[in-house]
């Protein structure tokens, strides 16, 4: 007698869905441009080495959405809460940093449940990161 064939599950990750390692390059270089720019945001990352930033949170984001683990391989467990104390993440800086990176993220045009998806999460990790009172 034959086993009933179960459905497949979905193999298919968030990351794979919104284009993969360019959709992610594209979004983090745009962020990181408004970065760059921006009066409240500069001053938080080290003068030298914005670049090195950019890299770090597009491995990160990369991993975390379903794509390879090069983040993890180069630097091992996120530790993102720890990773940000040194700075001070207070109520503006959060909305600075989710005003440039909604900017990063409408740029690509993606369909409403992929954004809301995305959008969803890094509203929830901003939140998460602040480590100054209101």
């Amino acid at each position: 007698m034959s086993q009933p064939s179960t459905p497949a599950q979905p193999t298919t990750t968030f990351f794979d869905a919104v284009g993969g390692e360019p959709t992610f390059r594209t979004l983090v270089a745009r962020f990181y441009e408004g970065v760059a720019s921006d009066p409240v945001l500069r001053p938080l990352y080290p003068q030298d080495d914005l670049e090195g930033a950019e890299e770090r949170l597009r491995l990160f984001l990369i991993q975390y959405w379903g794509g390879p683990s090069d983040y993890q391989a180069l630097r091992g467990h996120p530790r993102l809460r720890l990773r940000h104390v040194p700075y001070a993440i207070g109520h503006a800086e959060r909305e600075a940093w989710l005003v440039v990176m909604r900017r990063a993220v409408d740029s690509l045009n993606l369909p409403p449940d992929q954004f809301a998806t995305l959008w969803e999460y890094l509203r929830t990790a901003a939140k998460s990161l602040q480590n100054r009172p209101d």
